[in-house]
């Protein structure tokens, strides 16, 4: 049971991570010669004892979006600049769920804990 919960800390844990790097790039324009920023999705598996793993990471377009924005230094001689191809609300809803299974994972550690806590005590007595 600890390692599986253990399994999906550390999973949830890089969606976390990706999801917070992807929303901090979410306003990072790129000259239109350049790569727009490319949003990580971490790729998971379960494996055959119930835990789950990352086995990669996938990353989004990096034609990005064209975005007209004439006054950024970084616009091309039409005005545009490459940004993400990037749904922050998408982002948002990833990141909740990636916080509560974050959360049921913590509370199936400590559960854990504290039923082998409690049969340590029976096996003292």
């Amino acid at each position: 049971m600890l390692r599986i919960a253990s399994e999906g800390l550390g999973a949830h844990q890089v969606w976390l991570d990706a999801i917070g790097n992807n929303i901090s790039n979410v306003n990072t324009y790129k000259p239109t010669s350049e790569n727009a920023f490319q949003v990580q999705y971490p790729i998971f598996q379960a494996d055959s004892t119930g835990g789950v793993r990352v086995t990669g990471i996938a990353e989004g377009d990096p034609n990005g979006r064209m975005v007209s924005m004439p006054d950024n230094p970084l616009a091309d001689a039409n005005g545009y600049v490459r940004a993400p191809d990037e749904d922050l609300s998408a982002q948002m809803g990833d990141l909740i769920m990636a916080q509560r299974g974050f959360q049921a994972s913590v509370s199936v550690t400590k559960t854990a804990q504290d039923v082998y806590q409690a049969a340590i005590a029976i096996g003292q007595k």
